[in-house]
């Protein structure tokens, strides 16, 4: 392992800027940490990471970064706790079974799994809905939030993510919750995915632990600073953001599949 000063400088700005953006949008930020981890190491002059252990990397990073975004918002009451224990359970189960799997798959198949859900979670970003956003009365299906938690955690468990960029558009638009209680729940739901998805990559041997150490340690300072600075910020443009760099990632990943 290159433990060079290029090395640590590059993997913690990429572990910084990931979860800066994880806990102001209430992702838990694989959604542009694991296109970062395998494009951007090599500009550097450095090794470039396989997919299996970007997706391990990212996995556990992820369990830090959205704990921190979490414990940023224990205050504000915006952790809607029902929703937390029904998707958390499903998605639990979800991202074990997804990150086990993970295991057996080739390189091509995880990041194609990984194009797949940034394309599904891009479309229903933009999809128009109407949601009172200062409402606080929430009602939701019990039903449908667990069994999409259950699909959103298999496949965010195969490529290392705890599944926040999906959970997003998912509870905007299918469960009508409002804006900001979306992004602080999701983030407890996401830590609880990120415990499945970083066992399964433990017991496969898919983790790499100096990056993943450097990018905790990024993590944690800068998850705490974005969900500082979230919960300031305008909705609409908290959900442009969010909306934008999902695309922008999903074009990316599917332009190098297609190639």
């Amino acid at each position: 392992m290159d433990l060079s000063i290029t090395f640590i400088v590059v993997i913690f700005a990429l572990g910084f800027v990931g979860s800066f953006i994880s806990g102001m949008l209430g992702v838990g930020g694989s959604i542009i940490k694991y296109p970062m981890l395998l494009y951007i190491p090599p500009l550097f002059g450095l090794a470039a990471f396989t997919a299996h252990e970007v997706s391990g990397i990212s996995a556990i990073q992820v369990l830090f970064a959205s704990l921190a975004g979490v414990w940023a918002y224990r205050k504000s009451g915006l952790l809607h706790k029902e929703i937390i224990i029904y998707m958390g359970g499903a998605i639990l189960l979800g991202s074990f079974i997804g990150s086990y799997g993970s295991g057996f798959l080739s390189e091509e198949a995880v990041n194609v799994v990984y194009g797949i859900l940034a394309v599904i979670a891009a479309v229903m970003m933009f999809i128009p809905r109407k949601t009172v956003e200062d409402t606080t009365v929430i009602s939701f299906n019990k039903v449908v939030a667990s069994s999409l938690a259950l699909i959103v955690g298999i496949g965010s468990g195969i490529v290392g993510a705890a599944g926040g960029f999906l959970l997003v558009p998912i509870m905007l638009t299918v469960l009508k919750i409002p804006t900001r209680m979306t992004i602080a729940t999701s983030l407890a739901i996401t830590f609880i995915s990120a415990i499945g998805g970083s066992v399964g990559k433990i017991i496969t041997g898919q983790i790499d632990y100096w990056p993943a150490f450097i990018m905790i340690i990024a993590s944690i300072i800068a998850a705490l600073l974005g969900a500082k600075i979230g919960q300031k910020m305008n909705v609409k443009i908290l959900q442009w953001l969010l909306a934008l760099l999902i695309a922008g990632t999903a074009i990316k990943i599917w332009v190098d599949i297609i190639q």
